[in-house]
């Protein structure tokens, strides 16, 4: 049996971390640039790198918010796909997960 309420207090801190990263992240991209324009050029590569992980983070946290509201419906270990139980095995690995490992490999 899954203890939602701990996958739901699991996933609430993850979502807070998640969204502080991406506030930190979205500071770092805000920083002016150097007046130096080799220096820009490296600072844009690096602006580039940080884009990326904020969109990763922003994934996350959809994904994360997705999970809880399937927490509080309580459709939460099902399948969203095929609406077969997900194995316990992959939600402790990855809490989020929305669908089964068939459907994902599909």
């Amino acid at each position: 049996m899954i203890n939602t309420e701990a996958i739901k207090k699991d996933l609430e801190q993850k979502l807070q971390e998640l969204i502080e990263k991406a506030d930190e992240l979205e500071s770092s991209l805000r920083e002016p640039m150097s007046a130096d324009s080799e220096e820009q050029a490296t600072e844009s590569e690096g602006d580039e790198v940080i884009e990326s992980l904020e969109q990763t983070a922003f994934q996350e946290i959809d994904e994360i918010k997705a999970a809880l509201k399937r927490v509080e419906d309580g459709s939460y270990g099902i399948c969203t796909v095929c609406d077969e139980p997900i194995a316990e095995a992959r939600l402790n690995a990855y809490p989020a997960a929305a669908v089964c490992m068939d459907c994902k490999s599909k």
